[in-house]
């Protein structure tokens, strides 16, 4: 039963808990040998840390990765006997967030090493997680430092990672070469860290099969629903619908414009619906049509989805406001206050995001708070 609240709503979230379980689930058996993480991250990519960690843990998860050690304290209050890793590492003077909250850090470079280490000669032993770099340079140890590190006589007792991680560059496109360099690279380190769990496959990398799983994998955009190899039928159920309702249904004739720059151009009699939805609520202006400000109205952004049929959005997106064209649909069958679906069940969150000229990941993180959010189902 949805509150008044959500049904007075001028936009809204629909979060499916049930089917972000559902997810982990067919990633973590996807997984095969080796278990599934949860990445939690940017407040679980936006859907709300204190809805989605407890419903993974339920499920079935049990390590969990955030970017900060500010996210960590939080998730930590939320999900007590998990185990969390902070993607950012260890710097000094947020040693002790780590030490008071169970934090595993991630070793991304020789300088939080240092840090590490030196927060070790007062602590005393405690668990990391050791980042190598085997091709993306972005964070990491270099392969060659990390071997180095594994050989190296003088390393202290306490120094004793619990994971060897990377992270695949291109694991949208498996057919890349980059993918089996840093698999060959990574295997190196591992070699070097006998006996110590390695993890290599974020979401795309799980589909690549047994050689890319290790110990651990570390799905994230798949437990979202998102798409995680491009051109691939994406298996994983919509987790988030978002919807927003139409304030005014008007005529512009043959040869009208509409919005701002008479970015529109209409070439027959058509029916706008515009909708309470902007780049304010992170509906980016640019699915207008891929970055392009000014177009005609021949469908070359996103679409909506409205009374059983796609419609397409003309013009540009504004603030607080877009259009759609829903000249096609029975001219009374369109009422301001109706809903229009602006992803999820019926329109590919990643189809919108394409039509914007970016990628899923950017369109759930950037969900703005005016939306009313209610939340289904669970583990």
């Amino acid at each position: 039963m949805h509150s008044p609240e959500f049904l007075a709503a001028s936009n809204r979230l629909t979060i499916d808990l049930t089917a972000l379980a559902d997810n982990w689930r067919t990633m973590n058996e996807l997984s095969g040998k080796a278990r599934a993480a949860a990445v939690l991250k940017a407040d679980a990519y936006g859907i709300g840390l204190a809805h989605a960690a407890p419903t993974l843990y339920a499920a079935g998860a049990r390590d969990f990765f955030v970017a900060s050690v500010e996210e960590g304290a939080e998730l930590r209050t939320l999900i007590p006997e998990a185990r969390i890793y902070i993607l950012a590492g260890m710097w000094p003077g947020n040693e002790e967030l780590f030490f008071a909250n169970d934090l595993v850090p991630i070793i991304n470079s020789e300088e939080q090493l240092a840090v590490f280490m030196a927060a070790l000669s007062e602590h005393g032993e405690y668990p990391c997680v050791l980042h190598v770099d085997t091709g993306m340079n972005r964070l990491g140890l270099s392969v060659e430092e990390a071997i180095a590190l594994a050989h190296d006589p003088a390393r202290p007792a306490s120094f004793s990672p619990v994971l060897v991680i990377s992270h695949l560059a291109c694991a949208d496109d498996p057919k890349h070469p980059m993918n089996l360099y840093q698999l060959q690279r990574f295997r190196e380190v591992t070699a070097a860290f006998d006996g110590v769990p390695a993890s290599l496959a974020n979401s795309g990398g799980v589909f690549f099969g047994e050689d890319y799983h290790f110990d651990l994998t570390r799905p994230g955009i798949a437990v979202y629903g998102g798409e995680a190899v491009s051109g691939a039928v994406n298996p994983m159920k919509p987790v988030v619908t978002a919807e927003a309702r139409i304030i005014q249904v008007r005529t512009v004739p043959s040869g009208g414009t509409a919005s701002y720059g008479a970015s529109a151009l209409f070439t027959r009699n058509s029916r706008i619906a515009t909708v309470a939805i902007g780049y304010a609520d992170g509906y980016h202006r640019s699915v207008s049509g891929g970055g392009v400000t000014l177009r005609q109205s021949t469908p070359s952004g996103a679409f909506g989805f409205l009374h059983g049929r796609k419609v397409p959005h003309v013009g540009r997106v504004t603030m607080d406001l877009s259009l759609f064209d829903v000249t096609d649909l029975p001219e009374k069958s369109v009422r301001p206050g109706d809903y229009i679906e602006l992803f999820g069940r019926n329109v590919a969150i990643d189809d919108v995001a394409r039509a914007g000229g970016t990628i899923g990941y950017e369109l759930l993180t950037s969900l703005g708070r005016r939306y009313h959010r209610t939340y289904v189902g669970g583990a």
